[in-house]
């Protein structure tokens, strides 16, 4: 019991931190406003703390590019037209999901190449040393094969 009280509150601290990032001078009047500007916040990384998004960072940068995507949506911008403005000011990397174009497509396909290259290194690998270890026996010589019947008959 204690240990699914520790679960749930460790989960409301976690969501809360979440929460405080935001502070409620960037909150939008207009809820509908404010739900894209948090959906986008989500897709757009904070330079300074780089594994979080912007809405769960308390950076100075993040708060500047949350007030901008605001702004931008205040000002009539599309999603796609806010993400784009914030890439060209700050680069792909703030993105979370980057464009599979370019130099990003080594990226892309690195992480399954590289298993491919692993699996196969191992299939080769076993079957070379199933080779090595080949459990046949060889044949026997003519030489043998007489003395075998000679034993059997003896």
């Amino acid at each position: 019991m204690i240990r699914i009280l520790l679960c749930a509150l460790s989960f409301v601290m976690l969501q809360a931190a979440a929460v405080l990032a935001v502070q409620p001078d960037e909150i939008l009047p207009d809820p509908a406003l404010e739900a894209r500007a948090r959906a986008l916040s989500t897709e757009l990384r904070c330079p300074v703390c780089q594994g979080e998004d912007i809405d769960d960072s308390n950076a100075a940068v993040a708060r500047d590019l949350r007030r901008l995507v605001r702004e931008r949506l205040v000002a009539g911008d599309t999603d796609q037209q806010v993400l784009e403005y914030v890439t060209a000011r700050y680069g792909e990397y703030v993105l979370f999901s980057p464009e599979a174009k370019g130099a990003n497509l080594l990226l892309y396909w690195a992480g399954p190449a590289t298993l491919l290259i692993a699996l196969g290194s191992v299939v080769v690998w076993v079957r070379r040393r199933a080779r090595r270890h080949d459990p046949r026996p060889e044949a026997l010589s003519v030489e043998e094969k007489a003395r075998l019947d000679e034993i059997l008959k003896g």
